[in-house]
Order: structure tokens, then sequence, then C-alpha cells
């Protein structure tokens, strides 16, 4: 029997908790994206700090314990960045998104709190096989994606993309449609599908499901992940999919990758902008017009005329309930769906 583990969201794919494991400690030339590793806490950080477990609930640590999670890479612009493969000879890393994202940090904005420090332990094993995402996952044969999509882009990280999806989603749903949301770039936290399943959508699933801790990836290998997703989507049978492109398709997130992907599937774009200047150069970027701009941008009259005269495209506060029946008209128009 394993001594008492926490067991981070990334592990949802898995059944560690339920089967059990062995450990083993390998040389950092056998390490890898995606291997689920056992740390020991070394300094719980912040006492505001917490873990997200499979579930999505949070929890909180104390020094000493160990936990569960997987290697990986975060490259956000507003909070923090790291590597597993900047890991030294002494075997500490951190906890680089609370979802159990892996690795050393390299740089971190100082409006946030000192990360979680952790020491390296072993890797999961069952026999002499260590276990990745990816002994988890069994890939499907792939389909052609024809769902209809919603695609919810971003300046940034926090720009507002999951809580314009929320009200997206809870719109669709009075509707009566059926509709799965996805993620398909950044770094693992479930509580991002969660937040839009909590609204009604039928069906929710990210870049985890196919065993990745973040979107930070190969491209080449990375295209092979997303088309399982966007098989794994099209399975739902949705009438509508809510997607997501976590952080800003700037970022080394592979978010250009997915756009590519589904590009001929997308029906309305909604990007939410921190700042009326991102929004001119995320359009020039990736050649995309959205078809309405909302977030932090667009919270005051200032902002919501800055970026109409700028761009040239709508900029509504969606958080705000007068603009609901715009937002109807304009989703109605470009899918085809009654409100």
């Amino acid at each position: 029997m394993n001594h008492p583990y926490i067991y981070t969201s990334l592990t949802r794919i898995s059944d560690l908790q339920e089967k059990g494991f062995t450990l083993k400690s390998l040389p950092k030339d056998q390490w890898d994206t995606g291997d689920y590793v056992i740390c020991e806490i070394l300094d719980a950080g912040s006492n505001t700090l917490s873990l997200e477990l499979p579930n999505g609930r949070m929890r909180g640590v104390i020094g000493g314990e160990s936990i569960v999670g997987a290697l990986g890479e975060r490259f956000a612009t507003l909070e923090a960045t790291g590597t597993w493969k900047e890991v030294g000879d002494d075997l500490t890393m951190d906890v680089l998104t609370g979802a159990g994202l892996l690795g050393k940090m390299t740089s971190k904005s100082v409006f946030i709190p000192n990360m979680m420090k952790i020491g390296y332990t072993a890797h999961a094993l069952r026999g002499e096989e260590k276990l990745t995402m990816d002994s988890f996952v069994k890939p499907l044969k792939e389909i052609p994606f024809t769902t209809p999509v919603i695609l919810f882009v971003g300046t940034s990280m926090s720009a507002g993309k999951t809580t314009s999806a929320r009200i997206v989603t809870n719109l669709f749903k009075q509707a009566k449609l059926k509709v799965v949301g996805a993620k398909l770039t950044g770094a693992g936290r479930f509580k991002d599908i969660l937040a839009v399943k909590d609204v009604g959508a039928d069906a929710v699933m990210d870049f985890v499901d196919v065993g990745l801790p973040s979107s930070i990836y190969p491209r080449e290998e990375y295209q092979g992940k997303l088309r399982q997703l966007l098989t794994r989507i099209e399975l739902q049978k949705a009438d509508v999919a809510v997607v997501e492109i976590g952080a800003s398709p700037l970022e080394p997130y592979n978010g250009d990758v997915a756009i590519n992907a589904i590009r001929e599937q997308v029906k309305c774009v909604i990007l939410s902008a921190s700042d009326p200047y991102a929004v001119y150069g995320l359009m020039k970027a990736f050649d995309i017009v959205p078809d309405i701009v909302t977030g932090i941008s667009t919270n005051t009259l200032a902002g919501r005329r800055m970026v109409e005269q700028l761009c040239n495209v709508r900029a509504l506060n969606l958080i705000d309930p007068s603009t609901t029946d715009e937002l109807k008209r304009i989703l109605s128009s470009s899918t085809g769906f009654p409100f």
C-alpha cells in the first residue's frame, strides 16, 4: 500500500490513486514531459497557495506532505515561467500550477506569492515501466472535425476568456442546444473547463485528456495530440463547441497551431483583451477579425470606444446584462441558431 499522497488534478486521467504504483528514482536523462512523479513539499510558500485535486476542489498543504504531479513547462506572461528541463543536481523544483505541473521556476512576477518548493522523490512505476500521462490515454481512430465552433481567444492570460465562455455556454443551453466545452491550449488547470461545465455544458475536455500537462510541446507532436482531442470533441455530436485557446496565441503554447486546425469550423470569434492596442496586434498576427471584443478593455466607455475606433470591431462588456440581447443577435447571425 502506498503512503498517502496529494493527487493533483493532472492525475485525473489516471488510476494511480485506485490501483497504486511503486517508486523508483530515475536519472534526469530518463525524465520527460508528462512523467508522473512524487515530490515532497519542502516549503509551502504563501499560506494562500493550494493544490487542485482531481475533482477540481482546492486543498491546502502542509510542509512535509508529498504530492503526485506531472513534469511539464509553463511560460505565463503575467505570473511565472518554468520547466522540468532546468532542474539542477539538487533535484529541487517548484509547483508551477496548482494542477500539479512540476518544474524549475525560471522567472516570476513580483505580484504573485512565492511558489511552492518541492524535492523530487521518485517516478511512479508499474513493473519496470514508468507511468506517464500517455500511459492512461487510449488512442482513438481519428475522424474529421465538423462541429461548429465559438472560439474564445485572449490577448493574455486572465483577460476574461473563461468568463465569456461561461456566459455564451449558458445562452446556448437556454436555447436547448447540446454544447461541448473544450480548452485546446494552456497550462493544465481543471477549473477553466469545470467553469463551463457548471453552467450546463454537456461535456468538457482539454489537452490533459490526451496526455499533456501543458500545450508547450513540440509542434508536430502537438498536432497529433490535437487531432485526438478534436476527435473526442466530434464524438460528442454536439450542436456547438465552445472552444478556448488558453493564454495568448503569441505565447509558446501552440495556439496558432490550434487556431489553424479549427479555422474552417469557427463561426464566431470572441476576443478577451486586456488592452485595446493588444487587440490590433493580435488581429494582425493571426489574421483574425473578432466578432466581439470583450474583457478588461471593455470595462469602460473609454476602452470600448478605443477598441471600436482603432480596430473597427464591436466591443461589448459581456458581464453587463444590458449587452445580452446584442450578444444573442450576433450569435444567432453567425451560427444560425435561434435565441
